[in-house]
């Protein structure tokens, strides 16, 4: 069953990756990229390397998440259309 499993998780990562750079919202794509690293957490933790999950999990899915999405929010546009 572990196997079947890295393969999901796998698979999870690969489709938030590309909807990540499909997107054209940029919140939308800021919770993609979340959900890629939470994803990538999982699967090094399932693995049995889960100290560079937890840092994984700390840095990429919950600091970097939370900073990319305070930086849409404090930013304007120059142009309206």
């Amino acid at each position: 069953m572990a196997w079947q499993l890295d393969i999901i998780l796998f698979v999870l990562i690969i489709v938030a990756a590309i909807f990540a750079l499909q997107i054209r919202d940029l919140l939308a794509a800021v919770i993609a990229l979340g959900a890629y690293s939470f994803f990538a957490a999982v699967l090094l933790a399932e693995m049995g390397a889960v100290d560079v999950a937890f840092t994984e999990a700390a840095l990429g899915a919950g600091v970097t998440t939370v900073l990319f999405v305070v930086a849409i929010f404090v930013t304007r546009r120059r142009s309206e259309d």
